[in-house]
This record gives structure tokens, C-alpha cells and sequence, in this order.
């Protein structure tokens, strides 16, 4: 049985409407008594929070930077990462449409598609080269849509 349910895809922070679900859109906001360009930096500091390197991430000049500086493995991840990363995303991609109204509107115009991170080197965070991977942000992403839907409603 096949779903004929909606399928959005995005990967660049380029490409419209979409690309604001992308941890490298520069739509800044703060967390944990800092102020961070992009998700991208924010979730890139988890991996070593509480030490200086992870200021040196929140400091980055863009988010590739970020990324970059996130995946050294000189300085040792912090021990429970495995185990946090999920939610440490969660956080980041929560409070970045929280911050921008306008993101929340691309969001919520999804209506009930599947949500796509289309990164073909990323088979945990998107769908990998093959289309099968996990695709967590995507996940993250339509957990998020659904919290602001139901926000929405009890307002009103």
C-alpha cells in the first residue's frame, strides 16, 4: 500500500520556500542565556557544552564553520552525546521557529507532508543518498509543525 501523502523535500538554505528548514538558514535566536546565528551553531556547541570550545562554535562566522568545527574529534564529545543529540536538535529547531513568526507560517503551510531533509551524505539526520535514511531532522521538524498547530489551536 502506497501513502498519497504530500512529500516536501529541501537540503540548501537557498531554495524557497523551503530552505528555512535548513540548520544553515541564518535565523538566529536565544537559548541557554546565548544568542546563536543559526540552529546549525547551537547544535553544533552541544556536542562539548560546558566547555570553552563550544563558545568558539557559537562564535563561528557562518554555520558551515560550525559544522566544521563540530565534527573535529581533537576535543572529545561530551560522553552522554549519543544519548542527547536528538533533543539537543529538538531544542534548537523548537525555539528558531518559535523566535520567527514568518518561519512558523512556512511551517504550518505544510499542512500534513511529509517533511524531507533530501541530505545525500546525512542518512541519520536526512534521507541519505538512497532516499531510506532517517531522516531526523525532517521528523524533528513535523514534530515541531504539530506543537505550534496545537499551540494554535488552544488559543483559539
Amino acid at each position: 500500500m502506497t501513502s498519497s501523502r504530500e512529500r516536501i523535500r529541501f537540503y540548501s538554505n537557498r531554495e524557497e520556500p523551503y530552505g528555512c528548514f535548513s540548520n544553515f538558514s541564518h535565523h538566529g535566536f536565544e537559548l541557554d542565556g546565548a544568542s546563536w546565528p543559526t540552529s546549525e551553531h547551537y547544535f553544533q556547541a552541544q556536542k562539548f557544552a560546558g566547555r570553552e570550545y563550544a563558545e568558539r562554535i557559537r562564535r563561528a562566522p557562518n554555520p558551515m564553520e560550525a559544522a566544521r568545527l563540530g565534527r573535529v574529534r581533537d576535543v572529545p564529545l561530551r560522553p552522554d552525546w549519543d544519548q542527547v543529540k536528538n533533543e539537543s536538535m529538538r531544542r534548537a529547531v523548537w525555539q528558531k521557529f518559535k523566535t520567527h513568526p514568518e518561519l512558523q507560517a512556512v511551517l504550518l503551510a505544510t499542512g500534513d507532508a511529509e517533511i524531507i531533509e533530501a541530505a545525500p551524505n546525512d542518512a541519520y539526520w536526512g534521507a541519505g543518498a538512497d532516499g531510506r535514511g532517517r531522516n531526523e531532522l525532517g521528523k524533528i521538524l513535523m514534530e515541531v509543525r504539530d506543537k505550534l498547530r496545537a499551540e494554535a489551536s488552544s488559543r483559539t
